[in-house]
């Protein structure tokens, strides 16, 4: 009640630092129309299971952004995609994860037998989202990180022998991005799970455990005859029991010494995947414009972003409420309002929904290959994972202060949401549409949300985990940051 008591106080003034004659009431009226009724619907039929969890390059996935394109339609919005429809098309191979995989441990008996502990799906294990089709059983070989760096002095796989085995790695590298540009940099290519995965494949191993959730995640490569999962804690410490060493204390040591502590587990382990390959995939973003209506302006363009895209069957469905669903309902309420409202802007705003987001973030760098706008006069406000909580963050803040002095403003003036920002040096492999737009030289802000339960690139990220309030009040202070940055005289860059 006090918000809106506050907002009525200010009705009659006219909007600070605007080039259009935009009322105070008028700003306030269209931001009013934003619904967390309407967002939690836009979030419930991404989330239905006609489309399967939105894996981009299925048909599921295109029905899907056909869907949105209807809706952008529907309120008005130019298509700016390939040839003047709706979509931007590249190239993404895929892999569908069906039922019949799983995990177990081969347990020696004393009479000399042994014994078969199955592992539970999605709490120990999760299956490869692209592994090859399969079953292999061998034993595992501990191999650190992965990596080949002779010009960094280090292999994982010096002294040890994998053909036909099972490697057993972390994610990520020795040295992370905290460590500074100076320091990290040396190990970038090879934090990135591609390059473990052919290295892997190029020393011979059968399979891999990948120490990394567990989670799903399609951002990875394909081999047809390689067969992998993704493990958590349960299994590490089954596989280091009885060898005489502390997982933590081995990866501390490879960490602060930067060498290999490879051995031979003599754990035996059977991986079963059941996959389908299709390499010929074709994704797509869907791309809407307000082209603006101030003739020496309207190349400058405000890119509000989100992905579409989720990670499909794993072999369950994923139905990416939080990740990514929420991200594209507040895209549309802030495109709905703008359009429904009518509401006049210098600068043009682009409505950029990203395929290939889990994949190795290709929809956005389609986009920079292919840019509908200046890429030298855009911006980009980007969401990824904003239904939950109750605190509002912006990734980047601190990088741009004039984007994020919008945001800060129409926060402290309208919304009154925890609100906070800070540094990204964007050093890490990129995880976020985002990262190759900062990249490219784009000024961009990341929009997340977080207080409350999120479950992350599992079958629980649900609707039931969807706090529709706080989609609504990031929904209306974007949409007010926007139309006052599509309006200001001052320069956004």
């Amino acid at each position: 009640m006090r918000k809106y008591l506050s907002l009525l106080v200010i009705l009659t003034l006219v909007l600070p630092s605007n080039g259009q004659d935009i009322s105070e009431e008028t700003l306030l009226k269209a931001m009013h129309t934003i619904s967390s009724h309407e967002l939690l619907e836009y979030v419930q039929i991404q989330c239905d299971d006609k489309y399967q969890g939105r894996l981009t390059g299925t048909k599921e996935y295109q029905e899907c952004a056909e869907w949105l394109a209807g809706e952008f339609a529907t309120w008005g919005l130019t298509p700016a995609g390939d040839s003047g429809r709706w979509f931007q098309w590249y190239d993404i191979p895929y892999t569908l994860v069906l039922p019949n995989c799983g995990l177990s441990l081969h347990m020696p008996l004393k009479n000399g037998g042994t014994i078969l502990k199955h592992y539970n799906y999605m709490t120990e294990y999760m299956p490869g989202s692209t592994s090859g089709n399969g079953e292999v059983t061998a034993e595992v070989v501990y191999a650190g990180y992965g990596i080949t760096a002779p010009e960094l002095n280090y292999d994982d796989y010096r002294g040890i022998d994998v053909k036909g085995k099972i490697i057993l790695i972390e994610r990520e590298a020795p040295v992370s991005p905290a460590a500074g540009a100076e320091k990290f940099n040396p190990w970038y290519e090879h934090s990135f799970h591609q390059s473990k995965l052919a290295n892997a494949v190029k020393h011979g191993a059968a399979g891999m455990i990948y120490n990394y959730g567990p989670i799903a995640n399609p951002n990875n490569d394909y081999y047809k005859d390689f067969i992998y999962v993704h493990i958590g804690d349960s299994v590490v410490s089954d596989i280091f029991e009885g060898t005489g060493l502390i997982h933590s204390d081995v990866v501390s040591s490879i960490d602060s010494t930067l060498k290999p502590q490879s051995f031979n587990t003599k754990k035996v382990v059977t991986v079963r995947m059941s996959t389908q390959h299709f390499p010929d995939g074709k994704g797509s973003n869907v791309i809407g414009l307000i082209r603006g209506s101030d003739p020496e302006l309207s190349d400058e363009t405000i890119i509000i972003g989100a992905h579409l895209d989720h990670l499909g069957r794993c072999y369950e469905i994923i139905p990416g409420a939080n990740d990514n669903a929420s991200a594209v309902a507040v895209m549309m309420g802030v495109a709905k309002a703008l359009t429904d409202n009518k509401i006049p802007l210098r600068r043009s705003v682009m409505f950029l929904a990203f395929g290939s987001e889990e994949q190795a973030i290709v929809g956005a760098k389609a986009y920079l290959n292919r840019p509908v706008m200046p890429l030298d006069k855009s911006i980009l406000l980007n969401m990824d994972g904003v239904g939950i909580g109750h605190s509002i963050r912006a990734l980047a803040g601190t990088n741009y202060p004039v984007l994020w002095s919008y945001v800060e403003d129409a926060n402290n003036r309208y919304v009154h949401r925890p609100l906070s920002n800070n540094y990204f040096s964007n050093l890490g492999r990129p995880r976020l549409d985002a990262a190759p737009f900062l990249s490219a030289g784009v000024p961009s802000l990341s929009f997340s949300t977080y207080g409350s339960a999120n479950y992350y690139h599992v079958p629980l990220d649900n609707l039931d985990i969807i706090k529709p309030e706080i989609m609504e009040d990031l929904c209306q202070l974007l949409f007010v940051s926007v139309v006052r940055m599509a309006n200001s005289p001052e320069s956004l860059r």
